[in-house]
């Protein structure tokens, strides 16, 4: 019993950590390779739930290991697809006007800025916007540069699914 439920969690653990990157390349546009990495998933899903349904073993254990084993598949995933799978964002920077120092720093560091002045009705300060278009991978370094210059700015990320032109680090 012990072997079939071990095979039961890997099995699962892995078809949904595939699923997971399947939707992360599906949701990127990457049209080969998200149709190759659905079918093998759904190959090992049809074999293991096969196994879990079929067997002759009359376990609560045998549901814990498929539950337990999508579970597993699923922090895998994202953990996959959040440290290895890299990808363009947008990070959007509301700061005060002129923020001369903010934006000579960002642009130091070789990331492309473009600067938008903001109207708001709400109150009399004057703000401006930084698009910042970088690659995933990058995020932590340049919201740690921001946050240096300006503690309060207003930062939104976005991922990208196409770019043409410009300038990315």
């Amino acid at each position: 019993m012990i072997e079939t439920c071990i095979g039961i969690f890997l099995a699962r653990a892995c078809d949904v950590s595939l699923g997971t990157m399947r939707m992360v390349y599906a949701v990127k546009g990457k049209t080969l390779i998200a149709p190759i990495i659905a079918f093998i998933e759904v190959f090992i899903w049809f074999i293991v739930a096969r196994e879990a349904l079929n067997t002759t073993i009359d376990s609560l254990w045998i549901p814990i290991c498929y539950s337990a084993g999508y579970a597993t598949g699923t922090m895998i995933g994202t953990f996959i697809s959040n440290n290895f799978v890299n990808g363009l964002i947008c990070m959007q920077v509301i700061t005060q006007k002129d923020n001369h120092e903010l934006i000579a720093a960002v642009r130091d560091q070789g990331y492309g800025v473009s600067i938008v002045a903001l109207k708001n009705d709400y109150d009399a300060v004057e703000k401006e916007m930084l698009i910042i278009e970088i690659n995933k991978k990058s995020l932590k370094e340049l919201t740690n540069l921001i946050k240096k210059y300006d503690a309060s700015a207003f930062i939104m990320v976005n991922e990208t699914k196409l770019v043409q032109n410009g300038y990315i680090k």
